[in-house]
């Protein structure tokens, strides 16, 4: 690193780009650049290579389009770096500049250090109004940007682009997938390189995961009022940085480490989505810290209300960010491109998708933001995932986003746990969401690939837990149980948590599986959380963010192998099913439309389902009959009652699965009548020309 005493003559005008943001090596030196289009002058400053000790502080020489930028020659990887912002303190007009606060770029790709809470990390006096300015320095207590150039040799240099009709997604923590592995070797677990380690692809590939889907690992702020109870954000949902990872990730603490993982994932076939949070940041209200975009430009970064002093809040969380603005705009696709381009991620799931399509009437599915990402050539191709809700008006919009996106499908969700707790009258729900959930998502020529259906995520009880507990249980959380929602449409069957009753943990374990196997029977694509495909509990408590812990962290110590082996199984058999999941919705069984499976319900009385049988409450078992064009015809029967007899369509079938078995996998011959076990489902399939 050269030296770093320079003044505003070391400067290079005629190098200088305003065009690419961030800091960017080349020519021998980095050009940096930063959007704010109502500061007055920026200074950069350069630190020491602990980022301890501020060396010089310089203006950016030029400005224009509120772009500041200058290019440093002699300056390059590995720089740490910070800004400071000039202009009006004056929070009744939106604007809160404060040059005594060292900010942290918002494209840097490399942090050094991590945030210290300290009152002068606030732009205003902590105690008073915030419309009183602090004079006090941040820089000891702020992380630092650090200059970075891309040089990770690729061995795997092309996406999978795996079809979505093929895809199976596996929502995992970073350090709670790999913290308590016993194979992954100590030093390694908690972060990337234990992530794509060997135990970790292994157990991947015997489930049938294609696709890993992170929770955050951008970088992410532990809130104060968090770190003051001595606990943490653990899942990340307060993001500081857009580009850099969560440093605590890094066992080496460089950016490669997570090129190298992506890399892995690849070679083994596996696809990496990024959980992204570009609807908020970590700088919460007008009473939150000034880290990054409330210094560099707050009017510019963050939806304001009427009264401009204070944010306008759709998140929950304080602050929205405020992607009309074109630059913010641009910030966030700059973002993906990163990750999609530098750092070969496959995809994206986006946190509260429904703040990013609002607009000046409410949310707008034509709107700037869709509109960008479906025109955008890089971005185009890659998964798209939206959680299709946020708190504002308007704002649950499930079926409500525009191709390619897909959707995270909570009314899935919430029809199979009430269907495998013996609700009444969840027949004809059911119908729809084995189907791929047409209602919601058959319009404006979507695929019956739209939905993602799943059973848990991390907002809520875990598989295992939605048998095991009645009510949650969030007592370590420190807001006496009143945090986390109550809608768990859940059934301890006979007690509350664990038991060592073998009738209770039998009906447990049948439950489970006639929910999973519902999730990979159904059109459309599984997620599966992680740990739930060997009975992971979280002791009950549904809204973990802050359990850093042997709560949230795998258990595969006590990993029940039973269910993992009927997980792979009920997986392989969705794979081996020609044609049984498609793009295309499906079709009556008289419909002449080619190309397309045709569906036909049957009643367990050995009969068509007839108008009134949608309408019985006491029905609890029911098949859906499906053709393809492949001539592959498949029975799958889904009982939550007792023990059953189905009577079945003539001719003879091969059962494929049967979940109340002890291998639910099986290959045996049937006519004329199945025995189906209590809490169960059973696949039968057999060719067209065997049809008697």
């Amino acid at each position: 690193m050269k030296d770093t005493n320079v003044t505003d003559s070391d400067f290079d005008s005629s190098l200088g780009q305003s065009h690419t943001l961030g800091a960017r090596v080349r020519d021998g030196g980095t050009n940096f650049a930063l959007f704010s289009e109502n500061a007055t002058k920026v200074e950069l400053c350069l630190f020491d290579a602990e980022g301890k000790t501020e060396l010089r502080r310089v203006a950016l020489p030029e400005m224009e389009g509120g772009i500041w930028y200058g290019f440093l020659p002699g300056i390059g990887h590995g720089q740490v770096y910070g800004y400071r912002v000039h202009g009006a303190y004056d929070p009744e007009n939106g604007h809160r500049f404060n040059p005594n606060k060292l900010l942290l770029d918002p494209y840097a790709r490399e942090l050094k250090g991590g945030i210290e809470w300290d009152d002068s990390l606030f732009g205003y006096k902590v105690g008073e109004e915030d419309t009183t300015m602090d004079d006090r320095d941040s820089a000891a207590f702020m992380p630092k940007g650090v200059v970075v150039q891309d040089q990770f040799q690729w061995d795997q240099s092309n996406a999978i682009r795996r079809r979505w009709k093929d895809s199976v997604i596996y929502e995992a923590h970073v350090k709670g997938l790999t913290r308590r592995h016993p194979k992954v070797p100590e030093e390694m677990r908690g972060t990337f390189a234990g992530l794509a380690s060997d135990p970790i692809i292994e157990h991947l590939h015997r489930v049938g995961v294609t696709a890993i889907e992170l929770l955050p690992v951008h970088a992410f702020s532990n809130d104060q009022f968090l770190t003051q109870k001595g606990l943490s954000n653990y899942w990340g949902y307060n993001t500081l940085s857009f580009f850099a990872p969560q440093q605590a990730y890094l066992r080496t603490g460089h950016v490669a480490e997570v090129q190298n993982a992506v890399d892995q994932f690849h070679r083994a076939g596996i696809e990496v989505i990024l959980d992204v949070v570009y609807n908020h940041t970590c700088e919460g209200n007008e009473k939150g810290p000034t880290l990054s975009y409330r210094g560099i430009d707050n009017a510019a970064y963050y939806l304001l209300s009427e009264n401009r002093r204070h944010s306008f809040d759709t998140t929950g969380t304080g602050n929205t960010l405020n992607v009309a603005h074109p630059m913010v705009l641009r910030m966030v696709l700059d973002s993906l491109r990163y990750w999609v381009e530098v750092m070969h991620v496959d995809g994206f799931r986006f946190d509260l998708a429904s703040t990013l399509g609002r607009e000046a009437s409410g949310f707008e599915r034509e709107g700037a933001f869709f509109a960008a990402i479906r025109q955008d050539p890089v971005l185009a191709g890659v998964k798209l995932i939206a959680e299709p809700w946020d708190i504002g008006e308007g704002g649950y919009q499930v079926g409500g986003f525009p191709w390619p996106f897909r959707e995270w499908n909570d009314k899935a969700r919430d029809d199979i746990r009430a269907f495998w707790r013996r609700d009444p009258g969840l027949v004809s729900a059911m119908g729809e969401r084995l189907t791929g959930s047409p209602v919601q998502f058959k319009h404006s020529y979507r695929p019956a690939t739209s939905s993602i259906n799943f059973i848990a995520a991390h907002d809520g009880f875990t598989a295992h837990d939605t048998v095991s507990y009645d009510d949650k249980h969030n007592e370590a959380n420190g807001e006496d149980n009143r945090d986390g929602h109550s809608h768990n449409l859940s059934h301890n069957l006979g007690a509350e948590g664990e038991t060592d009753d073998p009738g209770i943990l039998e009906a447990r374990f049948r439950r489970v599986k006639g929910m999973i196997a519902t999730l990979a029977l159904s059109q459309g694509v599984p997620m599966i959380l992680a740990g739930d495909e060997f009975g992971q509990t979280q002791g009950g408590n549904n809204n973990a963010y802050c359990q850093d812990n042997e709560i949230t962290w795998l258990d595969w110590e006590n990993a029940d192998e039973r269910l993992t082996d009927a997980v792979a199984a009920m997986l392989s058999l969705r794979k081996a099913l020609d044609g049984y999941i498609s793009p295309r919705w499906g079709v009556g069984p008289d419909s002449e439309e080619e190309g397309s499976n045709r569906i036909s319900w049957w009643h367990p009385a050995g009969r068509e389902m007839k108008e009134a049988d949608w309408q019985d409450e006491a029905l609890g078992c029911v098949g859906i009959r499906t053709l393809t064009p492949e001539g592959l015809e498949v029975l799958a029967l889904f009982n939550t009652g007792d023990d059953a007899v189905v009577k079945l369509p003539k001719g003879g079938w091969t059962q494929r699965l049967d979940t109340a078995a002890a291998e639910v996998g099986c290959e045996t011959e049937v006519k004329g009548r199945l025995e189906m076990g209590w809490q169960s489902v059973a696949v039968l399939t057999r060719r067209q020309d065997k049809a008697a």
